[in-house]
Parts: C-alpha cells; structure tokens; sequence
C-alpha cells in the first residue's frame, strides 16, 4: 500500500470536489503481477459524494475526476474504479 499516493488522491480530490464523502481503497495488492502493478502504478477504488457532480452524467462526473487526477494517471494510478454520489444527504448515486 502506499500511503503517499492515496495522500496525494486525497489532497487533489478534496481541492477540486470539497467532497462530503471521500473514500480511497488500495486494491493493488490483488493484482500483483499484472502490467500495471510492475510498473509501480496502483490499482484503487474511490468513492466519492459531492454536490460538484450535481446534473452531471455518470460519464462527466468521471471525466472530471479524471482530470482532478490527470497528474497522477498512469504513473502512479494504472486502474481506478469509481463510485459517485451526488451530496451526502440526497443519496442519490449516479
């Protein structure tokens, strides 16, 4: 697991979204020997609430995610699976 990386996630999604909720998971770990993984760049899964995906579609909230983390996209990251919610109190999950 590297700390560092999911700090890193943390700090550009909390600056781009002020999410509600921000959830990072390093799931590197169940694909040791996959391409991605030798190269250093992880695999995670994220799960995120906040009202900046609000009237967005499945597909721009990931977008803008995407870029929030384009910084980090395959360098550190290799795989990303995202799970977003529009707020925390709507409930509402695209």
């Amino acid at each position: 697991m590297s700390i560092e990386k999911i700090v890193k996630m943390r700090q550009l999604l909390m600056q781009a979204f002020s999410p509600n909720i921000l959830e990072i998971i390093d799931d590197s770990h169940l694909h040791r020997g996959h391409a991605g993984a030798a190269s250093g760049a992880g695999h995670y899964r994220l799960i995120i609430a906040s009202e900046a995906f609000k009237g967005l579609s499945t597909v721009a909230s990931h977008q803008k995610i995407y870029a929030a983390l384009a910084e980090m996209m395959g360098s550190e990251i290799h795989a990303l699976s995202i799970s977003v919610q529009v707020g925390y109190t709507t409930g509402q999950t695209q």
